[in-house]
């Protein structure tokens, strides 16, 4: 008896500190307290990831994420514009989130993130081959054009950092680790707002139209930045006529971008600060021989050249009208200027924050009228969302 009594006793102070444990650990797992983090190595990057599993809407979703480049000083203007954007859509879908910085990330900025949003969270840092000179340009020739630029007060153009960029947002995110395995991106940036409630996946949309590029802004570009820019892009056109929609085909989109049949460039670009496109039309051979030509030139270190027109003049060249889609109905900002749906009049009023008389789309300035010209349509044309 007293043997059994001491074993009983034993048990006890085994199996009861074990189910407490176990009971915390469930309860804490359940609240979200709990986070695992992982980390993976490539040959290019270090990254890490942040796993938040949830269910999907209705169990499914597409191959997908947002990217975003940013620094960690970036912090409270992008934490308000993840907020906006889970609010306004992603807390129904649960997308994932990529982060991608030429630094690493602290682990405030990984955890005042990953707690806001409703997916994975990945974070990667750059390596010296997309984020660095390449070997044939000559960094004091560069350094004396943005010392040129900047005398010149040419907007960035004194930026070393922003040429990085620039030309990284041009040929190198699609290519990150972090993205290979998605079929379609969101890019995102800090202090930007979504304006509407979006109440469709635009992924969705992307996969079953067949669509390539997605857009809710376009512009005119500052001349000044990009002088060779389109004699560039006539020498590779020349070079690979293979990857251009004939500009006498009822699907090209080169009159949006030329007013001349391709004489000149008049300036138009979607605004790159919001897209929604496909990876893998951007690792095609087309995309990237046309890349490779502009960055051989070493036109994004002697100039400026900016990914929105790298990426919209490959779009107006290489893909249908029928390949590129106005996202409308996504009421968005990017200071200084905003996309607000005008018709139909309940979109603004149910949907919306924003005020129509205040959209962009317009504006003298902007290009949305031309491509609206080109591609025989009007705005409600592109209307997804549903009363």
């Amino acid at each position: 008896m007293m043997i059994t009594a001491r074993l009983g006793r034993i048990v006890l102070l085994i199996v009861l500190p074990l189910t407490l444990l176990v009971s915390f650990l469930l309860l804490a797992h359940h609240n979200g307290s709990i986070s695992r983090f992982s980390s993976s190595y490539s040959s290019s990057s270090q990254t890490s990831s942040h796993s938040k599993p949830k269910p999907n809407l209705n169990g499914t979703r597409e191959n997908a994420a947002f990217v975003v480049l940013v620094r960690n000083s970036e912090l409270n203007g992008l934490r308000e514009t993840l907020q906006n954007a889970e609010d306004r859509f992603n807390r129904k879908y649960n997308y994932p989130w990529v982060f991608l910085n030429d630094e690493p990330f602290t682990d405030q900025f990984k955890e005042w993130t990953a707690g806001l949003v409703s997916g994975e969270t990945f974070y990667g840092i750059l390596d010296q081959q997309s984020w660095g000179y390449p070997d044939w340009v000559d960094q004091e020739k560069a350094r004396l054009a943005r010392e040129d630029m900047a005398n010149r007060n040419i907007i960035y153009g004194g930026s070393e950092s922003y040429r990085h960029m620039c030309r990284f947002q041009s040929g190198f995110f699609f290519r990150h680790p972090l993205l290979a395995k998605y079929d379609y991106y969101w890019r995102v940036e800090p202090n930007v707002k979504f304006y509407c409630d979006v109440d469709y996946d635009p992924f969705q949309v992307m996969r079953e139209r067949d669509l390539k590029y997605g857009w809710t802004l376009s512009i005119k570009e500052y001349a000044e930045t990009i002088p060779t820019l389109w004699s560039t892009v006539k020498s590779f056109m020349a070079e690979h006529p293979e990857h251009i929609v004939p500009k006498g085909s009822p699907e090209s989109l080169m009159d949006w971008i030329t007013d001349d049949g391709g004489e000149t460039y008049n300036l138009c670009h979607f605004w790159s600060n919001f897209e929604i496109g496909s990876i893998k039309w951007l690792n095609s051979k087309a995309y990237i021989d046309y890349f490779e030509a502009l960055d051989k030139s070493g036109g994004f270190f002697y100039e400026r050249w900016g990914d929105a027109p790298v990426h919209s003049i490959a779009a107006a060249l290489m893909l249908k009208k029928s390949e590129v889609h106005w996202f409308y109905d996504i009421g968005y900002f990017h200071n200084p200027y905003s996309q607000c749906p005008r018709e139909p009049a309940w979109l603004a009023a149910e949907k919306c924050s924003c005020d129509p008389q205040e959209s962009f789309d317009t504006h003298w300035y902007s290009c949305t009228p031309q491509f609206l010209k080109v591609t025989g349509k009007k705005p409600t044309d592109f209307l997804i969302t549903e009363r």
